[in-house]
Protein backbone atom coordinates (compact mmCIF):
# COMPACT_ATOMS: atom_id res chain seq x y z
CA UNK A 1 0.00 0.00 0.00
CA UNK A 2 1.42 3.47 -0.99
CA UNK A 3 1.23 6.07 1.50
CA UNK A 4 -0.51 7.68 -1.04
CA UNK A 5 -3.37 5.33 -0.59
CA UNK A 6 -3.31 5.27 2.95
CA UNK A 7 -3.81 8.84 3.14
CA UNK A 8 -6.75 8.96 1.20
CA UNK A 9 -8.46 5.47 3.01
CA UNK A 10 -7.43 7.64 6.38
CA UNK A 11 -9.21 10.99 4.63
CA UNK A 12 -12.47 8.72 3.69
CA UNK A 13 -12.84 6.47 6.87
CA UNK A 14 -12.40 10.30 8.99
CA UNK A 15 -15.09 11.73 6.84
CA UNK A 16 -17.56 9.28 5.61
CA UNK A 17 -17.72 7.90 9.56
CA UNK A 18 -18.63 11.46 10.64
CA UNK A 19 -21.10 11.99 8.00
CA UNK A 20 -22.64 8.56 8.67
CA UNK A 21 -22.50 8.69 12.20
CA UNK A 22 -24.55 12.14 11.68
CA UNK A 23 -26.89 10.62 9.22
CA UNK A 24 -28.00 8.04 11.94
CA UNK A 25 -28.63 10.23 14.71
CA UNK A 26 -31.05 12.10 12.25
CA UNK A 27 -32.49 8.82 10.70
CA UNK A 28 -32.56 6.68 14.09
CA UNK A 29 -32.18 8.82 17.29
CA UNK A 30 -28.66 7.30 17.63
CA UNK A 31 -26.38 8.82 19.78
CA UNK A 32 -28.74 11.23 21.76
CA UNK A 33 -30.11 12.58 17.57
CA UNK A 34 -33.47 13.71 17.20
CA UNK A 35 -34.68 11.02 15.13
CA UNK A 36 -36.26 11.30 12.17
CA UNK A 37 -39.70 12.88 13.45
CA UNK A 38 -37.30 15.36 15.40
CA UNK A 39 -34.99 16.02 12.32
CA UNK A 40 -38.45 16.85 10.37
CA UNK A 41 -39.05 19.64 13.06
CA UNK A 42 -35.57 20.40 12.76
CA UNK A 43 -36.01 21.03 8.86
CA UNK A 44 -39.63 22.78 8.58
CA UNK A 45 -38.05 25.33 11.60
CA UNK A 46 -35.11 26.32 9.00
CA UNK A 47 -38.27 26.75 6.11
CA UNK A 48 -37.22 23.59 4.55
CA UNK A 49 -40.82 22.53 2.58
CA UNK A 50 -41.96 20.06 2.73
CA UNK A 51 -39.80 19.12 5.37
CA UNK A 52 -40.39 15.46 5.36
CA UNK A 53 -38.97 14.75 2.24
CA UNK A 54 -36.08 17.15 3.05
CA UNK A 55 -35.40 15.67 6.28
CA UNK A 56 -35.36 11.99 4.93
CA UNK A 57 -32.96 13.44 1.77
CA UNK A 58 -30.77 14.90 4.08
CA UNK A 59 -30.32 12.25 6.39
CA UNK A 60 -30.15 9.78 3.49
CA UNK A 61 -26.96 11.69 1.87
CA UNK A 62 -25.37 11.59 5.42
CA UNK A 63 -26.01 7.95 5.86
CA UNK A 64 -25.62 6.23 3.04
CA UNK A 65 -22.99 9.45 1.42
CA UNK A 66 -20.82 8.72 4.73
CA UNK A 67 -20.63 4.95 4.63
CA UNK A 68 -20.02 4.75 0.58
CA UNK A 69 -17.22 7.22 1.32
CA UNK A 70 -15.97 4.64 4.23
CA UNK A 71 -16.39 1.92 1.89
CA UNK A 72 -15.20 3.78 -1.26
CA UNK A 73 -18.47 2.91 -3.33
CA UNK A 74 -19.52 5.00 -6.11
CA UNK A 75 -17.16 7.26 -4.38
CA UNK A 76 -17.28 10.50 -6.74
CA UNK A 77 -21.34 10.42 -6.71
CA UNK A 78 -21.13 9.73 -2.88
CA UNK A 79 -19.08 13.05 -2.56
CA UNK A 80 -20.71 14.75 -4.83
CA UNK A 81 -24.19 14.93 -3.07
CA UNK A 82 -21.98 15.18 0.44
CA UNK A 83 -20.55 18.45 -0.87
CA UNK A 84 -24.75 19.52 -1.83
CA UNK A 85 -25.40 18.70 1.54
CA UNK A 86 -22.38 20.28 3.33
CA UNK A 87 -23.02 23.65 1.84
CA UNK A 88 -26.64 23.33 3.09
CA UNK A 89 -25.12 22.77 6.48
CA UNK A 90 -22.84 25.56 6.17
CA UNK A 91 -25.30 28.04 4.75
CA UNK A 92 -28.88 26.54 6.48
CA UNK A 93 -27.56 25.70 9.94
CA UNK A 94 -23.95 27.53 10.99
CA UNK A 95 -23.59 30.41 8.87
CA UNK A 96 -25.60 32.86 10.89
CA UNK A 97 -23.49 31.86 13.76
CA UNK A 98 -20.06 32.88 12.84
CA UNK A 99 -16.92 31.23 11.39
CA UNK A 100 -16.02 29.26 14.96
CA UNK A 101 -16.71 25.91 16.06
CA UNK A 102 -17.15 27.23 19.83
CA UNK A 103 -20.16 29.00 18.67
CA UNK A 104 -21.51 26.06 16.40
CA UNK A 105 -20.14 28.39 13.60
CA UNK A 106 -19.49 26.93 10.32
CA UNK A 107 -15.61 26.04 11.00
CA UNK A 108 -16.68 21.59 11.56
CA UNK A 109 -18.51 21.80 8.33
CA UNK A 110 -15.85 23.60 6.22
CA UNK A 111 -13.35 21.24 7.42
CA UNK A 112 -15.68 18.27 6.36
CA UNK A 113 -16.83 19.77 2.99
CA UNK A 114 -12.86 20.57 2.45
CA UNK A 115 -12.10 17.08 3.04
CA UNK A 116 -14.79 15.62 0.92
CA UNK A 117 -13.35 17.66 -2.47
CA UNK A 118 -10.01 16.57 -1.57
CA UNK A 119 -11.20 12.98 -2.13
CA UNK A 120 -13.19 13.76 -4.67
CA UNK A 121 -10.32 15.35 -6.56
CA UNK A 122 -7.70 12.41 -5.48
CA UNK A 123 -9.82 9.55 -6.28
CA UNK A 124 -11.02 6.96 -4.24
CA UNK A 125 -7.58 5.36 -3.90
CA UNK A 126 -6.52 1.82 -4.56
CA UNK A 127 -8.07 0.52 -0.82
CA UNK A 128 -11.94 0.86 -1.90
CA UNK A 129 -14.76 -0.91 -3.53
CA UNK A 130 -14.21 0.98 -6.89
CA UNK A 131 -11.06 0.13 -7.27
CA UNK A 132 -11.97 -4.28 -6.75
CA UNK A 133 -15.09 -3.25 -9.87
CA UNK A 134 -13.33 -0.96 -11.70
CA UNK A 135 -15.49 2.67 -11.75
CA UNK A 136 -13.75 5.54 -12.16
CA UNK A 137 -13.97 8.84 -13.25
CA UNK A 138 -11.66 11.38 -15.10
CA UNK A 139 -10.62 13.79 -13.19
CA UNK A 140 -11.61 16.25 -14.98
CA UNK A 141 -15.32 15.18 -14.56
CA UNK A 142 -14.99 14.85 -11.11
CA UNK A 143 -13.99 19.05 -11.13
CA UNK A 144 -17.29 19.48 -12.91
CA UNK A 145 -19.15 16.90 -9.96
CA UNK A 146 -17.89 19.32 -7.45
CA UNK A 147 -19.33 21.81 -9.15
CA UNK A 148 -22.84 19.67 -9.18
CA UNK A 149 -22.53 19.68 -5.81
CA UNK A 150 -22.35 22.90 -5.54
CA UNK A 151 -25.40 23.59 -7.75
CA UNK A 152 -27.23 21.24 -6.08
CA UNK A 153 -26.68 22.60 -2.45
CA UNK A 154 -27.55 25.77 -4.11
CA UNK A 155 -31.09 24.22 -5.18
CA UNK A 156 -31.85 22.59 -1.78
CA UNK A 157 -31.42 26.20 -0.37
CA UNK A 158 -33.54 28.19 -2.80
CA UNK A 159 -36.45 25.54 -4.22
CA UNK A 160 -37.89 25.07 -0.68
CA UNK A 161 -38.02 28.96 0.01
CA UNK A 162 -39.75 29.23 -3.53
CA UNK A 163 -42.89 26.82 -2.34
CA UNK A 164 -45.96 29.14 -0.35
CA UNK A 165 -45.36 28.17 2.92
CA UNK A 166 -48.17 26.02 4.53
CA UNK A 167 -51.33 27.30 6.06
CA UNK A 168 -51.44 27.00 9.97
CA UNK A 169 -54.56 24.85 10.54
CA UNK A 170 -55.16 27.14 13.69
CA UNK A 171 -55.09 30.55 12.22
CA UNK A 172 -58.26 31.75 10.69
CA UNK A 173 -58.10 31.83 6.90
CA UNK A 174 -57.58 35.41 5.22
CA UNK A 175 -60.40 37.67 3.95
CA UNK A 176 -60.18 38.86 0.43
Amino acid sequence: MSTFDAAVLVLRLGVGVIFAVHGAQKLFGWWAGPGFGGWQGVMARMGFRPAPVFAAISAAAELVGGLALVAGLLTPLAATALIGQSLVIIFAAHWPRGFFNRDNGFEFPLALVSGIAAVLLLGPGAISVDEVIGFAVAPEARVALIGLGVLGGIATLAVPRLLPAARDPQEPAASA
